[in-house]
């Protein structure tokens, strides 16, 4: 298959080391130690992610590439600021050792957001612009990493500028992080040297973005029927990509890796040469690597067979000129297995305390929606007593504890959206920071969770009355497993019930709960120094009015 011309030809692929010698006339006999037939079958390149984190799958590297390299993912660009926000650069160091060990290539974005919006937040480390250039000096670091903070860029925020001029005198691409930036805002960011952009948009401003030269990576959020085809409805189709972002290991498993996004594109109404040259040809462009997305001579031998362009699940995988063979789960050493340094929750934590006389008062919500990760200010009327929010059986709360610097700082907020049954989730693996964070409707529930997680040293618990906790420990950091994909997966699938069974009805209800503390995901988080309102950068006061009738003090 040539993603080039989109014509198909009939030949035998000549594979010599890790390269394509030769595409040979059909029946051209060579003598060979291997011989793969591919009879009836498609040869096409092997799918790049040009956008991903790989602790969003929950697993290590290693167990990472096992189950995603059948699967017909042979690149992939990793972004790990999620480690590297709990444990520094020491964590990016284990995650490129590790990746070294795997047939998959990986290759790595330095991250850009260390904390992800500085000042706002407690993250276990602060990467400097010296850390940054470092980490960009390293072998197989091809990109400066999503930056996130794009109320930085445009407003010229001094660190923020410093680290993107740092990563533009080294020469490097500049990934970008702007749900819905427009007009005049989106200018600045293109101005900086930033363009490329994985978040969800409206439909207008993606075809804004991509005419401005943005290359827009469509995640599984973003793949619509309106944009894809008001995408390629254009007089010219942009060179996008197609990426997965955040996947986590159940996932992969039940429904696939680049291969579930293709087919999720398919549905979306994308022409099948459009996706697969999103897969393959596009990528390798953005990031440079002339020696791979195509099936051509002196290309790398990274290949898909498959059965034809509307099935993208590969019947076998060539990689580096292996045969790509199915291998069995293995344990990983873990050198960060002491990361959360937060003493356990005691007698009626969590206690919602404010400075406020007696009286019903208006507190700002979060309010979620079961689609995405976008979240929206709303109000609860709650009562205050003697210096507390009496909130049990009124609403839901949110609770957010820093775990790096044993500051004690915590910060709490109502979640409205869903109609929540008697329970709590507790869980170290909360973006960016990873602070302890705990949602409930039951007080009791939530301190055990929470002291769950804390004991564990990371980990997702969900706590519902009258029945046995699920409980997924993550003591890589607190946002990743030790343990063999299979048992990860099996972890993560039984979370996903439990909080469905409570109420939490998100299509992808592990990122809903994980993201309620990014700051720079529109339009309202929560971190542990408070409420952020994102699209203005600014703090959002948590407390909204006096409801009439609230006692003076």
């Amino acid at each position: 298959m040539s993603v080039h011309t989109g014509q198909t030809r009939r030949a035998e692929v000549m594979i010599s080391g890790a390269r394509i010698r030769a595409l040979a006339s059909p029946g051209t006999v060579v003598e060979s130690p291997e011989v793969i037939d591919g009879t009836g079958l498609l040869v096409a390149p092997g799918y790049i992610d040009a956008h991903m984190h790989i602790e969003s799958s929950l697993l290590t590297p290693a167990e990472f590439a096992r189950i995603t390299l059948p699967r017909g993912t042979t690149t992939v660009l990793a972004d790990p600021h999620e480690i590297v926000n709990v444990v520094g650069p020491d964590g990016m160091s284990w995650m490129m050792e590790q990746g070294r060990t795997t047939a998959q290539t990986m290759l790595w974005a330095a991250p850009s957001c260390v904390p992800a919006l500085d000042g706002f937040e407690t993250s276990g480390a602060r990467l400097t612009v010296a850390d940054i250039a470092d980490l960009l000096s390293r072998d197989g670091v091809r990109t400066l990493g999503e930056v996130m903070d794009y109320r930085g860029v445009v407003s010229g925020d001094p660190r923020t500028m410093e680290i993107v001029r740092a990563a533009r005198r080294l020469g490097v691409r500049l990934d970008g992080h702007c749900p819905n930036l427009s007009g005049d805002d989106l200018n600045e960011y293109l101005w900086a040297g930033i363009d490329s952009d994985h978040t969800k948009n409206r439909t207008a401003v993606a075809v804004e973005k991509a005419g401005l030269g943005m290359v827009l990576m469509l995640q599984e959020k973003s793949l619509s029927a309106e944009l894809v085809s008001a995408l390629q409805r254009l007089p010219v189709l942009p060179e996008f990509c197609l990426v997965t972002d955040d996947i986590a290991a159940d996932s992969i498993m039940d429904r696939g890796h680049l291969d579930h996004i293709a087919r999720l594109a398919l549905e979306a109404g994308m022409a099948p040469l459009t996706v697969l040259r999103s897969l393959s040809l596009h990528p390798a462009r953005r990031l440079g690597l002339d020696d791979r997305g195509a099936v051509a001579p002196g290309r790398r031998a990274d290949l898909v067979l498959l059965r034809n362009l509307t099935d993208f699940t590969p019947v076998a995988v060539v990689c580096g000129g292996r045969l790509v063979r199915r291998q069995e789960g293995a344990a990983t050493l873990n050198p960060f297995g002491a990361s959360v340094n937060l003493s356990a929750l005691t007698g009626p934590d969590p206690v919602w305390r404010v400075e406020l006389p007696d009286g019903e008062h208006v507190f700002r919500s979060i309010q979620v929606n079961a689609e995405d990760t976008y979240t929206v200010p709303g109000t609860v009327t709650l009562p205050v007593r003697d210096g507390v929010v009496r909130w049990e059986g009124r609403t839901a709360l949110m609770a957010v504890y820093e775990r790096h610097r044993r500051s004690g700082r915590h910060a709490m907020v109502p979640v409205t959206g869903f109609e929540l049954g008697t329970g709590a989730v507790a869980t170290s693996y909360a973006h960016d920071s990873h602070n302890v964070t705990v949602v409930g409707t039951d007080a009791r529930l939530m301190r055990s969770a929470a002291n769950w997680v804390i004991g564990a040293h990371g980990g997702i618990c969900v706590a519902r009355g009258g029945r046995e906790p699920v409980r997924l420990p993550l003591p890589v950091a607190g946002v990743m497993s030790d343990r063999p994909a299979e048992e990860v997966a099996d972890g993560v699938r039984r979370v996903r019930e439990a909080l469905h069974a409570w109420g939490w009805r998100h299509r992808n209800v592990l990122m809903s709960v994980a993201t309620l503390t990014l700051p720079v995901s529109p339009q309202i988080k929560l971190t542990d120094r408070g409420l952020v309102r994102v699209t203005d950068r600014s703090w959002e006061p948590a407390v909204v009015s006096a409801a009439p009738g609230a006692a003076g003090p």
